[in-house]
């Protein structure tokens, strides 16, 4: 198979890791026969330093030419007084909305070898996946400020269409499918009407998955029972603020915010694969970073866009084995660097 990637490198400790991550992907590439070339492109505070903007035009051309894209994180300290329209997470919002990625899948995994680095009592661990809604949302609502009574304020919009729910509703129940048969999706139905009709939507979308152990929990239960029990959740939908907010917390569970992919999906077969944590610029050209989570999004990529399960078998049990034989970098209690940690994972390929 031919596979034309763009690689959006970005900052911090983005280029360190996208590099780890294609190595990787490079020597899977070898061994099963494929050819992978790549595009790199600017996007985020590296691209506002070069073009002025966080997210070229070339940049968006080339991302929609790709077969998919690799993304390493964006952002940092030297671009936060900038206005909100000019801040390099725009780049991010402006490449999912330009690709319509509207799903944005985050599994959380404790692995046996990082048991005890779990900071609760799990019990056997979990294994949990997030469906995330991407493209909706407060994130992408009507906001700005004005004069009001006490003042300047600010507001956000929370707006959901029927449509949307039901679209990001159906990828989490596709994906419950495929593993233990059990969704949960997540709201605030006590409080916001937008969770009102995201609790009746997927209520009427449950009705065609009858076999599918289906249940509402508000947030912040949800907040509660991530810490209290991971274990009970399989797959989890809800909405993108909501999203963001319980994949982080779910990712401490893990022992490391290092250890976790994710990739965004649309209608398509092309996504964008990224690590859930931001660009660590406090460590970026240190070569600490851990490139776990990014050598797992890429296996999320061959499985997800090009559905070459083998070849993504083979990179997530080479990092399980690592971290069975005592392979860590310093977030999980190692020593390890970088480069070492991925030379004993290309080691296992």
């Amino acid at each position: 198979m031919k596979i034309n990637l763009a690689l959006v490198k970005g900052d911090g400790i983005g280029p360190e890791i996208v590099d780890s991550a294609t190595r990787v992907l490079d020597k899977v590439a070898t061994k099963y026969g494929h050819k992978i070339t790549y595009t790199s492109v600017l996007a985020g505070g590296c691209a506002i330093d070069a073009t002025g903007v966080p997210l070229p035009t070339d940049t968006v051309e080339k991302c929609l030419a790709s077969d998919s894209v690799l993304l390493g994180a964006v952002g940092g300290p030297k671009w936060d007084t900038l206005p909100g329209n000019l801040r390099p997470e725009k780049a991010l919002l402006g490449i999912r909305k330009a690709m319509g990625l509207y799903a944005n899948i985050r599994p959380a995994k404790l692995y046996s070898a990082l048991h005890d680095r779990c900071p609760l009592r799990a019990g056997d661990g979990f294994d949990l996946l997030i469906v995330r809604e991407l493209t909706g949302g407060m994130y992408f609502g009507e906001s700005g400020r004005r004069d009001g009574a006490g003042g300047v304020e600010a507001y956000d919009t929370e707006c959901y269409s029927v449509m949307e729910i039901e679209r990001i509703g159906r990828v989490g129940f596709e994906s419950a499918m495929k593993r233990n048969k059990k969704l949960t999706s997540i709201d605030k139905a006590n409080v916001l009407e937008s969770s009102r009709l995201w609790r009746e939507t997927m209520h009427k979308l449950a009705e065609e998955y009858k076999d599918v152990e289906y249940s509402d929990m508000l947030v912040d239960n949800a907040a509660m029972q991530l810490i209290k029990n991971p274990s009970q959740f399989d797959v989890i939908a809800t909405s993108n603020m909501f999203g963001d907010i319980l994949s982080d917390e779910a990712s401490q569970l893990t022992g490391s915010i290092g250890l976790l992919p994710s990739a965004s999906l649309g209608s398509g077969t092309r996504g964008m694969y990224e690590p859930i944590h931001g660009s660590a610029p406090d460590i970026a050209g240190r070569g600490i970073a851990n490139p776990i989570a990014t050598i797992l999004s890429v296996a999320m990529m061959l499985r997800y866009s090009f559905s070459l399960a083998n070849e993504a078998d083979c990179i997530e049990n080479a990092v399980e084995t690592a971290l069975n034989n005592g392979c860590f970098t310093g977030d999980i209690g190692g020593k390890l660097t970088s480069n070492e940690m991925t030379n004993k994972i290309l080691e296992l390929i």
